[in-house]
């Protein structure tokens, strides 16, 4: 199983920021509590305010990690962000999900699997 799948799977028990992060838990410097409790607050949406997409966030966090940098903004996170708003239509959840327009975007799934793969490429 591709880590991008697995990341996928454990959207099913999962919020979305949680998922991504799981799926990099093996080359991540934190345990699957300290992983999940970083991710927590990012379900539906930032602050499950429907705002930016807790895969996104995740991606974003792990791209962080595993960059090692401590200062300034990782020269890789504009064109991950990018990157998603291309694969998946839109960087807000409340957009992703059609909530306004009645059209979704890209499944919550998808948008896991699109960020891991995101990060893979960029790291």
């Amino acid at each position: 199983m591709t880590r991008s799948e697995n990341g996928a799977l454990l959207k099913r028990s999962h919020n979305c920021c949680q998922a991504v992060l799981l799926a990099f838990e093996d080359v991540l410097p934190f345990d699957r509590d300290t992983l999940l409790m970083l991710g927590s607050t990012f379900g539906s949406g930032m602050g499950g305010m429907m705002g930016t997409c807790g895969a996104l966030v995740g991606a974003e966090m792990v791209l962080g990690l595993k960059s090692g940098q401590t200062k300034g903004m990782n020269g890789n996170s504009r064109a991950l962000f990018t990157a998603f708003e291309e694969k998946c239509g839109a960087s807000r959840c409340i957009d992703i999900k059609g909530v306004l327009t009645g059209r979704v975007l890209c499944s919550c799934e998808d948008c896991v699997r699109n960020a891991v793969e995101l990060v893979e490429m960029r790291s």
